[in-house]
């Protein structure tokens, strides 16, 4: 590990991109704390214990949400538009459909439109908000002219963190939006510290032993659950492959043996992102208009932690998860690329049945992979019931998403390595 971490440093290429990424966490860090004008956020944080909402968006934010800082709103609103773009390209647009398959040019379409849509959206979302807490006075200055303030300020704030994650992506290391995501879930981490400590020492003199019995099991418990998405998002299925000898010219290449690796979970942390933005989206609806009948219902059943809105989030995972695995995997592409290029499956005849034959693994993997993640982004609120935590909001989603964007980012320093010839992270 320790020359792996000095190779990094070695190559130009690699630590440019890595303090690049750093900087730019850095500036990100420093915006929230920068408030919006014209926010009571005492009064704000008064209510945080009882809004599973607010919690919610101040763990994706790095508590830039109860801060009320120009970050506030976090990079809710490119997910959603990122959602809907690749909904979209699943043959509901032709022209989407189209532009998927023109390669880099088509790519930058799709990405403009997600770019112009996330401004919508953040648009959207700030007025809403603005609405939401100029009802239930925690507006300082009121107004049309601090409403347009807060509101510009909000979509400002979003807007440059979508441009953030794509310089990330472009000019650092991993995928920029995760990296953000991942920073301000980590950044929550030190709130953990806090609760137990006022729930289990403060006033528990005499039960100092069982205090430190049960935080031993704490952090051994949350160890388990990281190995275990560790192990799983790096298994792999493979499906061993057999090319035929061919003759090329004057050469003669011999037939060889090789395996397409299908992983697990092959959606990565995606499903588990797009499932909890999607949750989000009608509850903060909901918000704007408590008064209504529909909205007390949305209000009561989709609350976040709610047992519907944890069994909505499990059956949206493995929607979401059989539907990226076909994004991110195309079986007809490969099987025709395997025909091409003389090989096949043991047992399995080329072609269409070839298609089958991926595809029916692919279904069984992801089966597995995906109710796995369903699983975890239950379990830790479960764990943090059972122990008296609850006040402080660590869903599973949360950990799913540290492993992967960790694994993601980790992969990608690892093949800058391999491809100079240094030995990497991952044995």
């Amino acid at each position: 590990m320790g020359s792996a971490i000095a190779n990094l440093w070695r190559l130009k290429h690699l630590r440019n991109r890595i303090l690049f990424t750093l900087m730019v966490i850095a500036v990100y860090r420093i915006g929230t704390y920068i408030p919006v004008p014209g926010m009571n956020v005492n009064a704000l944080n008064s209510g945080q214990d009882n809004n599973a909402l607010f919690n919610l968006l101040d763990m994706f934010s790095g508590g830039a949400f109860y801060r009320f800082s120009i970050f506030a709103m976090s990079v809710t609103p490119y997910i959603t538009a990122s959602i809907i773009v690749q909904l979209l390209q699943a043959g509901v647009v032709p022209r989407f459909e189209e532009w998927q398959k023109e390669g880099e040019s088509g790519r930058q379409r799709l990405t403009q439109i997600t770019r112009y849509l996330t401004v919508g959206l953040g648009l959207v979302q700030a007025i809403g908000f603005t609405y939401m807490f100029d009802r239930s006075n925690l507006l300082l200055v009121h107004g049309i002219w601090s409403y347009i303030i807060i509101i510009v300020t909000l979509a400002t704030g979003d807007t440059l963190l979508m441009w953030f994650g794509e310089m990330i992506t472009e000019r650092g290391v991993g995928n920029g939006i995760s990296i953000i995501i991942f920073v301000g879930i980590l950044s929550r981490f030190s709130g953990l510290g806090q609760t137990v400590y006022t729930n289990w020492f403060m006033g528990q003199s005499g039960h100092l032993f069982l205090s430190v019995l049960k935080v031993l099991l704490l952090l051994l418990g949350i160890v388990i659950i990281f190995v275990l998405i560790v192990l799983v998002q790096q298994a792999v299925r493979k499906i061993p492959v057999q090319y035929a000898k061919r003759v090329v010219g004057r050469t003669v290449y011999s037939g060889q043996q090789t395996h397409i690796p299908i992983k697990v979970i092959a959606a990565g942390v995606i499903p588990v992102i797009f499932a909890v933005s999607l949750l989000v989206l009608p509850y903060t609806i909901a918000s704007y208009f408590e008064s209504h009948a529909w909205a007390a219902f949305v209000l009561r059943y989709l609350s976040p932690n709610t047992g519907w809105y944890m069994a909505l989030e499990v059956v949206l995972i493995i929607a979401f998860s059989f539907f990226y695995t076909q994004v991110q995997i195309n079986p007809q592409q490969l099987a025709e690329q395997l025909q091409k290029h003389a090989g096949f499956i043991p047992g399995v005849r080329p072609g269409y049945d070839t298609e089958l034959y991926i595809v029916k693994v692919i279904n069984r993997v992801t089966v597995f992979g995906s109710l796995f993640l369903g699983f975890i982004s239950v379990l830790p609120f479960v764990l943090l019931s059972a122990i008296n935590l609850s006040s402080f909001y660590l869903g599973g989603t949360s950990l799913i998403i540290l492993v992967g964007v960790a694994l993601q980012t980790m992969q990608q320093m690892e093949g800058q390595l391999l491809q100079r010839k240094y030995r990497g992270f991952i044995r």
